[in-house]
Formats: structure tokens, C-alpha cells, sequence
């Protein structure tokens, strides 16, 4: 009688038990959140492993190896959307190439070109191709800066000071058009040993640094930072002169901003007196070029521009709610002390989180300060509307011989 019970007993909970896994099976079908509560013998014997979901990022160069380490530590968190777990998918690019694979039909859930210069422009043609804009620049919920640096020029100092002194004093790019323009070089300038004046830049059509340079360039011509129109660009013939004049100086227009560091430092005033760079490619090559062909100064236009790196969620048919939802806390992730501290600290980024100190103990704004580097920037332009900048381009692409 006392086996016949026990054995009842054991039947009863073994029915029990198959009921609650039946119904913890059922409430993971029904509802995948469900799944970070079930008991964990149950969930891991009778659940499907969850499928992840996958965003595909699209992005700009610039950034790579933070992103790579900051994606190692957003894992180490066991991200998760409705108890599935988040997986990012990286291709990288260059900014206009993200810009224009989407309007060909590429279908990113999240583009990161170099700025907002290119979701301006993305903005505006899709709206035109597509009846509805893919991206809004001003949608903080679905656009948001993850890092920023300026465009700066680094020249070696000894030249810098015979071109504009200690200071430029808002007459920078004017004092480099009559420079590279000037027909006997450095001689003009009592320096007739250096040579021709040697000024670099990237392509504007390949590399954000040197649109960012043609930017600031022509709003300084015309004396704004804002404002300004495509008919300035395609009317004033004046400008379009002096433009061309400055441009067609430029001996080889590169490919990669990160090349003409690595060229200046190793090179010296043989190949480059004076570069357009990121402030954070200045800060990456710094180190490097100590005691090699002199000082090497960081100076900044009279007004600059952020390449201020947007993650943008596309709103486009593919992008589920969940992968939005995904998306989001990523974003979040990159834009934790944590991931900003590691972008000011290793790799020279300015953060967009506020309350993280520019001068703190290892930043390289301290560290460097003798070679020019500020934490205080001058004026921002305001980024034109993306039919203004695509007539910029355009007006380089058909104009600038190359």
C-alpha cells in the first residue's frame, strides 16, 4: 500500500511537472518575454534557443576601432529586446557611399556616416526619390551623435608662423588661397629653400574631411556661418574664382584624412607644409611626431564644423519595431559614460554625453595643449539644407581638375 502511494505520488508530480513545462513552453510562443522568467532547468530544456535580432550598421571609418571594442562591451551586458538577445552586423563604407547605396536600394537598419552633412543630403533626396524622407536629422529619437571631432590644420609651426604669425586670426583660409596660389612659393616669403607651399586635403567625394574643408572654406568667403545658398555657389563668380583658384592648388587630393597624417609625420615639410584634418587623426598621429622635422601645431579655422558621427535608424518598411527598440539601446550604450570615456581617452574623440571633462587627468587635451589643441572651439556653422550641400559637391565634381 505505502509503494502504491508512493508511486501515485511521483505520477501526480510528474504530471505537474509536464504541465508547467507545457505552459512555460506555451507562454515563450505566445509572448518571448516570457522567456527571462521561466525557470531555468525548464527554459533551457524545453525552449528554442531565441533568435537574435540582427541590426545591420552601415558606417564610416573614422570610428572603427572604438566601435569594435565599445561592441564588446555593449555584448558583455547581454543586451536583450523581449528576452532576445541583440546582434550587430558592421559594413563600413564611405560617407557619401552610405548616403548613395541607400538611394540605390541598400537597406541598412542603421547608418553612421562621418556627420550629419550626409544625412542633410540623404534627407533631402529621398524625400525627393521616395516621397518621404528615410532619415530626419531632427529626430532625436531615431538620430542621435555618438562622438565628435572638428576639423582643424595642422602645419609645422615654423611655416605656419611665417604664413599668419601666432595666429590666423579669422583670416585662415584666405591666407592659404594667396599662399598655394602664389607662383614662386616660399620664396614670396623670404623662404625660397622650402620650395612650393604644400597644402592637403581629401576629396570631398570620397572622404568627409575634405567636404567639411570646402564647407568652412566657402562660408568664410562669404563672410557667414549661415545662410548659405546654393545660388551663392553657382552665381558669384568672384567665389567661383577663388574656389578654383584654391582648389586647383591642392597637388593630390587624397582618399583617406588618416593618410595625410601618417604622410606629414613621417615625411616631414617635403611632402605637406600644411594638412585638413580631424582633430582626432591630429591627436592620433601626435605621439608620432615628436622630434622628428620640427613642432607640429594644431590650429582652427575661424569657424568649424562637427564630424559629429549620427547613428540614424532608416525608416524604412525593414525596420521592425523590435529592431528600432534594438537599435535605440544600443545608441544608449554608446552614448554611456563608460563608451564616451573610452572615446576621449583612447582614440581622441570629443564626447556628446555632457559632464565629461575635456581636461581631466589622461585626456589627450591636456597632454597636448602645448601643440595647439583647445578645448574651447570656435563657432559652429550651420549645416545647410541637402540641396545646398549637393550643389556644393557637384559644383567640385564638374569644376576641380584631379
Amino acid at each position: 500500500m505505502f509503494n502504491s502511494s508512493a508511486r501515485t505520488f511521483r505520477i501526480v508530480l510528474l504530471i505537474l511537472y509536464t504541465l508547467i513545462g507545457l505552459g512555460v513552453f506555451v507562454g515563450a510562443v505566445i509572448s518571448p518575454s516570457f522567456r527571462s522568467f521561466a525557470y531555468a532547468p525548464l527554459r533551457e530544456l524545453l525552449l528554442p534557443k531565441p533568435q537574435p535580432i540582427v541590426l545591420s550598421l552601415l558606417y564610416s571609418t573614422e570610428k572603427e576601432a572604438w566601435l569594435n571594442e565599445v561592441i564588446a562591451d555593449f555584448y558583455a551586458t547581454n543586451p536583450t529586446v523581449g528576452g532576445r538577445p541583440i546582434q550587430v552586423e558592421l559594413s563600413k563604407s564611405g560617407s557619401r557611399e552610405i548616403y548613395l547605396s541607400v538611394l540605390d536600394g541598400a537597406q541598412p537598419d542603421i547608418i553612421s556616416p562621418a556627420s550629419s552633412l550626409q544625412i542633410s543630403i540623404l534627407q533631402d533626396l529621398s524625400a525627393s526619390k521616395f516621397g518621404a524622407p528615410l532619415v530626419e536629422m531632427k529626430d532625436t529619437a531615431l538620430c542621435r551623435p555618438v562622438v565628435q571631432t572638428p576639423l582643424v590644420v595642422v602645419a609645422w609651426k615654423e611655416r605656419a608662423e611665417v604664413l599668419w604669425g601666432e595666429n590666423p586670426n579669422g583670416q585662415m583660409w584666405q591666407h592659404l588661397h594667396d599662399a598655394v596660389i602664389e607662383p614662386s612659393g616660399w620664396d614670396a616669403y623670404n623662404h625660397p629653400e622650402w620650395g612650393y607651399i604644400k597644402y592637403g586635403q581629401t576629396s570631398p567625394l570620397s572622404s568627409n574631411s575634405g567636404f567639411m574643408a570646402i564647407l568652412l572654406m566657402t562660408y568664410n568667403y562669404f563672410e557667414k556661418t549661415s545662410g548659405l545658398t546654393a545660388q551663392d555657389i553657382l552665381s558669384d563668380t568672384a567665389y567661383q574664382q577663388w574656389f578654383l583658384e584654391f582648389q586647383n592648388s591642392v597637388p593630390q587630393f587624397g582618399e583617406s584624412t588618416g593618410t595625410y597624417m601618417r604622410d606629414i609625420v613621417a615625411y616631414g615639410p617635403s611632402t605637406y607644409d600644411i594638412v585638413a584634418v580631424y582633430e582626432a587623426t591630429a591627436i592620433e598621429q601626435a605621439a608620432n611626431a615628436v622630434g622628428r622635422y620640427g613642432e607640429l601645431r594644431v590650429y582652427y579655422p575661424p569657424a568649424t564644423v562637427m564630424s559629429d558621427h549620427p547613428f540614424c535608424i532608416l525608416k524604412g518598411a525593414w525596420v521592425t519595431p523590435e529592431k528600432v527598440e534594438a537599435a535605440q539601446l544600443f545608441t544608449d550604450y554608446l552614448l554611456s559614460e563608460p563608451a564616451q570615456q573610452l572615446a576621449l581617452l583612447s582614440y581622441g574623440f570629443r564626447p556628446v554625453t555632457p559632464g565629461i571633462a575635456l581636461d581631466q587627468s589622461g585626456s589627450p587635451f591636456t597632454q597636448y595643449a602645448a601643440n595647439g589643441l583647445k578645448t574651447d572651439l570656435p563657432p559652429s556653422v550651420e549645416i545647410p539644407a541637402g540641396n545646398v550641400l549637393d550643389t556644393l559637391l557637384e559644383f567640385w565634381n564638374r569644376n576641380v581638375q584631379r
